[in-house]
């Protein structure tokens, strides 16, 4: 696979930490460079990580929560082209698991919204979930 390029964004609200939200998205990605952009109610933090050392933590994460197979279906579901899209549950990303939603409804303070963007999608999802290391 060539590069990795892995987007993160995530609303803060007005009831929200700055801090927390970065830390659900740190539990999940490991140390990624934010940047916050004002928005009408609140503000919006997005993340950028490359290679797979952004996906080294969301990697072992699958295998703690043994969630692999659930994580292939997510994530076959959103493969699009060249990219995989799939959200993830804020509160639950800030308590340290892993926790799948819709993009609306699901999560009340907003979900964590994930793009991951590489020449072989199907092959990184191989990777993600795979039963044995590579």
């Amino acid at each position: 696979m060539d590069e990795i390029i892995v987007y993160i964004e995530a609303e803060v609200n007005l009831t929200e930490s700055e801090e927390k939200v970065k830390r659900a998205i740190e539990n999940i990605f490991g140390a990624v460079q934010t940047k916050i952009q004002p928005i009408y109610k609140g503000a919006r933090l997005i993340a950028e990580a490359r290679g797979f050392d952004g996906l080294t933590k969301l990697y072992n994460l699958l295998r703690r929560e043994r969630i692999r197979s659930a994580a292939r279906a997510v994530f076959f579901e959103g493969l699009d082209g060249k990219t995989v899209n799939f959200c993830l549950n804020k509160q639950v990303a800030f308590a340290g698991h892993i926790s799948f939603s819709e993009e609306t409804a699901e999560s009340p303070l907003g979900p964590i919204k994930v793009k991951i963007t590489c020449d072989n999608p199907r092959a990184l999802i191989d990777w993600l979930t795979s039963k044995t290391t590579l």
